[in-house]
């Protein structure tokens, strides 16, 4: 699959680990984030993610700021968009199966690097359940 990764400064070098460990379970990473340390704008970022989840680009994405809640709210401006902010395995794989999230974010302040890519795999393992959970999403749609 392809997946969209975006962060803006306080994410970057947990961005590069996160970016290799998805790379290293097959799946293609374009990256929309910065490449560096230099103070920026994440609602940049979270936009150009959102665009390319919601446009088809990419099948999900991944949003990395300090908290993570930034960046996910910004993401979350884009019609189609249901980008949810994991800090736990459980959250990740929750987010997935309930609610259809097409973007994760977590906080590079937050969380560390090893659980960050246990959040990421238990998402990318989960699958939608469908059934009433479909009705609670097509609400939000609306």
């Amino acid at each position: 699959m392809k997946i969209a990764i975006g962060n803006d400064h306080a994410a970057t070098e947990l961005k590069w680990t996160i970016k290799e460990y998805v790379e290293g379970l097959g799946h293609e990473v374009v990256n929309f984030g910065t490449d560096d340390n230099e103070s920026c704008d994440y609602p940049e970022f979270g936009k150009a993610v959102g665009r390319a989840v919601a446009n088809g680009e990419v099948g999900c994405g991944i949003l990395i700021c300090g908290t993570g809640v930034g960046i996910s709210i910004a993401a979350n401006k884009i019609k189609g968009v249901r980008a949810a902010v994991c800090s736990d395995v459980t959250t990740a794989h929750l987010v997935k199966e309930h609610n259809n999230a097409n973007i994760i974010a977590f906080g590079a302040r937050i969380v560390g690097q090893e659980l960050a890519k246990d959040i990421v795999k238990s998402y990318l393992d989960a699958e939608f359940a469908g059934g009433r959970h479909q009705r609670r999403v097509d609400m939000i749609e609306e």
